[in-house]
């Protein structure tokens, strides 16, 4: 088994490293399986300056890619399809990246390869890195021997962890802690979702599918909530919330977590751990509780509580009910971690979110363009709702692309009674991520339009993202608010309608 830690340059400044270390007993041999961490007391080295990932592109990927980046090792990597934007942008933070995957992109130098969860092991470059003798990690496997080297933090669960996972980063920031950071979606201000710290704090989003988080060793942990998803790897609630027990069965007893005392799923799976355990929640009886909830002009302000005792009143200046939660477990891990109350209070006003949360790209005709990765019905209903507490009585549309057949065929009516809270809808065909194509992609849809309809909110199939495009030039008039809502390439629409009018308004 093999850890990947820090190992520091003389000419950096202290804390800093320029290369990763490859503590190794095994074999270098690639592995489709994840398997619980095996931290061996004594083992060789080898020192990691660069490093070859395989599906760069994917969120979690470019995160580490930007981390270990960071770290001062060489980055290179390839995908199948690297959008315009997302290819200049890595070029730009000094990744080299390919477009499409040959034998001859992956470097003999390479220490390591790390892949992709999607990329199978005939991939011509995992070949190559065979043949080559080349170590091979998938992401969950290089994330674990990271954290295995640090202090490790996971922020896990169905809905809110790259919210969360970006907001402690910037608390244990402002707290002076310096940890390193990787999360599933850019943070705004940083222009990056992951990033390598002077500390020895490793905070990671940590993600249930196919037991991906099984590979992590984390002294400490934020369980958010449990739902039913990933359907193609969990057939129940119960499953999953088995799978969930085992993660924080993991932790140390001397590790903290930190657990959801509004969701009786996460209470349940953290009933098995040996770990220091704290509930925080919306209500007296959890250990954190929330004393009222105040909107402002630029968000939120409550008074949080421990137990009996206020411990303070903050500002969160995000919209969204569900991000105060996230803050509120935010705030009791750093505390609970050695953030002080001043620094917490100041971390939480100076934090921009994350994008695609909510994210508002402009006003382009009149129209508020929001653009949002909620994929899951929970994740919709709470979006929706955000949108009618900023803006009122004005037209609401969602533009909705459905995230995998799988999904959308376990949770269609949950789908249905959160699309309908929208005062138009439009649903593009499934993305069918992971999945082959099939017709179900577009039958689905048609038929969510069709209920949709039938519970009196005016819904229709498009056939294409063009389409959507179309409809907002064509049928949204000045002062409505317009949401484009996926986990798919649903994004690229506020992009490109952007793009249109800044062009406009500079002819």
């Amino acid at each position: 088994m093999t850890i990947l830690t820090s190992a520091r340059h003389p000419a950096c400044p202290p804390g800093w490293f320029d290369q990763l270390t490859l503590m190794n007993n095994s074999p270098a041999v690639a592995s489709d399986t994840p398997t619980a961490p095996d931290i061996p007391a004594k083992c060789g080295r080898l020192r990691i300056r660069s490093a070859h990932l395989v599906g760069i592109a994917g969120s979690g990927m470019r995160a580490l890619a930007e981390l270990i980046h960071g770290s001062r090792v060489c980055v290179t990597g390839s995908d199948q399809h690297i959008p315009h934007h997302v290819f200049w942008e890595m070029h730009q933070a000094g990744l080299l990246a390919f477009q499409g995957h040959a034998a001859s992109q992956l470097p003999p130098e390479a220490d390591v390869l790390i892949y992709s969860p999607v990329i199978p092991a005939d991939n011509p470059e995992r070949r190559e890195a065979t043949r080559l003798g080349i170590q091979q990690l998938s992401l969950s496997e290089a994330i674990g021997r990271i954290m295995a080297g640090r202090v490790g933090l996971s922020v896990t669960g169905t809905h809110g962890k790259t919210s969360t996972t970006a907001l402690v980063g910037h608390l244990f920031d402002v707290g002076g802690q310096s940890p390193s950071v990787l999360t599933g979606g850019e943070v705004c201000g940083r222009g990056a979702s992951g990033w390598a710290g002077r500390g020895r704090l490793f905070v990671a989003e940590s993600c249930e599918y196919r037991r991906h988080f099984l590979d992590l060793a984390p002294q400490h942990a934020i369980l958010l909530n449990i739902e039913p998803d990933h359907f193609d790897c969990f057939g129940t609630l119960r499953e999953s919330i088995d799978t969930f027990r085992e993660f924080t069965a993991r932790l140390p007893k001397d590790g903290k977590l930190l657990v959801n005392y509004d969701s009786p799923a996460a209470m349940e799976a953290a009933s098995g751990t040996g770990a220091k355990v704290r509930t925080f929640g919306s209500r007296a009886g959890a250990d954190w509780w929330l004393g009222g909830l105040r909107q402002t002009s630029d968000g939120w302000r409550f008074p949080l509580f421990y137990r009996s005792k206020l411990y303070g009143q903050f500002d969160l200046p995000l919209p969204g009910r569900h991000n105060v939660l996230n803050a509120v477990a935010a705030i009791a891990m750093c505390c609970r971690l050695g953030v002080s109350r001043q620094k917490i209070a100041e971390g939480l006003q100076s934090f921009r979110g994350v994008k695609r949360r909510f994210e508002l790209l402009g006003t382009p005709q009149g129209v508020t363009l929001i653009d949002d990765y909620a994929h899951h019905p929970t994740a919709i209903r709470a979006t929706l709702r955000t949108a009618r507490e900023q803006y009122g009585a004005r037209r609401i549309w969602c533009a909705f692309q459905p995230h995998q057949v799988s999904r959308t065929r376990a949770l269609f009516g949950e789908f249905v009674r959160s699309l309908s809270l929208a005062d138009r809808v439009l649903i593009s065909p499934v993305f069918a991520a992971r999945e082959p194509a099939s017709e179900d992609q577009s039958r689905l849809s048609a038929e969510m339009a069709k209920r949709v309809r039938r519970s009196g909110t005016p819904a229709r199939l498009v056939e294409s993202l063009g389409e959507i495009t179309s409809v907002f030039e064509s049928e949204a008039r000045s002062g409505d608010v317009f949401l484009t809502l996926g986990a798919g390439d649903i994004s690229r629409i506020g992009r490109d309608v952007m793009l249109q009018s800044q062009r406009q308004r500079a002819s």
